[in-house]
């Protein structure tokens, strides 16, 4: 077998292993997660993650933060973008639904407090439990144009529990992807509480049902590969990488027969097109009686319509960054204040000296 599907079968495995042992959280106190700044925001990020962040919202109280530390362990020689990155993010949280009066929205470096943890959980964590996590391979192999052989990378899953712990968060939203990882950060969490005492809750994953959106070229939508659609992208920007899309490769002329399942256009009309028009779109292509044009038109249509005021309301908070950026200020003050009362606690705990 292939290094590279040997290195995937092991990932596989140790998601399905994860997936095994998922149970849905009944009792959702105390929620946290945060992105990574590399970038705009697209629509990939929205279902995969904000859209069930939005959620989250009225059901728990919620903590969300801009891993701008967590940016630079893959990207460390270069970090001219990191504060554009960041302001950047900022709107597109808030205007996707993200509300600074239900969730406290912070970033990670404001909040000094998660490196001390982090140093501490990093003397307790065996190099063995960092290596083995089925990502970290895969990911040197996938990034051989990085340097990353370096601690920052893989300690990643070091501070992400630290991340989580240090607000005795209860309940972290997370992709199918990322289970390995909140499974290792309770591994981490479970030993510190053996040494130190049942100090830490162990974080559950929350796992969302959301819908895969391919790229423009139907490949897995990726920065990387230029194939997105951001929230941020102007009404002509979407028209025309809506009509740039690639659909059924299998037709040829408008009468052709068409197939619905492999068009990535289709996949879209089935999360912005109401269900009616949809069950239409899916009969008259199959017959041959909707052309592509026609129906990227419709899509560009309705997409429009979703991002419109997404839009109007990033581009009037970028109007005012002084605004927006106090916003995070204030979400990291209220942050801060309840990581020092952690860290009280775990210092209390480690029999530090104290003044």
């Amino acid at each position: 077998m292939a290094q590279k599907e040997l290195l995937v079968s092991n990932v596989d495995k140790e998601m399905k292993i994860a997936l095994e042992k998922y149970e849905e959280p009944k009792d959702i106190k105390r929620v946290l997660s945060g992105m990574r700044p590399t970038g705009k925001i697209h629509l990939g990020n929205y279902f995969g993650a904000l859209k069930t962040w939005i959620e989250l919202q009225d059901k728990a109280e919620c903590f969300f933060f801009i891993a701008d530390w967590h940016a630079i362990t893959t990207s460390y020689e270069d970090t001219s973008k990191l504060s554009q990155n960041t302001l950047e993010m900022m709107a597109d949280w808030i205007a996707a639904g993200l509300d600074p009066e239900k969730s406290v929205l912070f970033i990670q470096s404001q909040v000094k407090e998660h490196a001390e943890l982090h140093l501490l959980l990093s003397m307790i964590t065996p190099v063995k439990w960092l290596e083995r996590n089925p990502t970290y391979k895969e990911m040197m192999e996938n990034l051989k144009d990085r340097d990353l052989a370096t601690y920052g990378f893989l300690g990643y899953p070091v501070l992400q529990t630290a991340d989580i712990i240090i607000y005795k968060a209860d309940t972290v939203p997370v992709g199918i992807d990322q289970l390995p990882h909140l499974e290792l950060s309770r591994d981490i969490t479970r030993r510190f509480n053996r040494f130190f005492g049942n100090i830490f809750p162990e974080p559950r994953p929350y796992l969302s049902e959301a819908p895969k959106l391919p790229g423009l070229d139907g490949r897995k939508m990726s920065k990387s590969y230029g194939n997105c659609i951001y929230l941020s992208d102007t009404e002509e920007e979407l028209r025309k990488k809506v009509m740039s899309m690639v659909t059924d490769p299998a037709r040829v002329r408008k009468t052709d027969p068409g197939h619905p399942e492999v068009c990535s256009v289709f996949s879209y009309h089935k999360i912005f097109t109401d269900k009616k028009q949809v069950k239409e779109i899916e009969e008259n292509c199959r017959k041959g009686q909707i052309g592509c044009v026609q129906c990227k038109k419709q899509l560009f249509e309705n997409l429009n319509t979703f991002l419109s005021p997404i839009r109007e309301k990033r581009e009037k908070l970028l109007s005012d960054k002084e605004t927006l950026s106090q916003i995070f200020v204030e979400g990291s003050k209220k942050a801060r204040e309840i990581a020092k009362e952690t860290m009280e606690e775990v210092r209390k705990a480690m029999n530090f000296f104290t003044f």
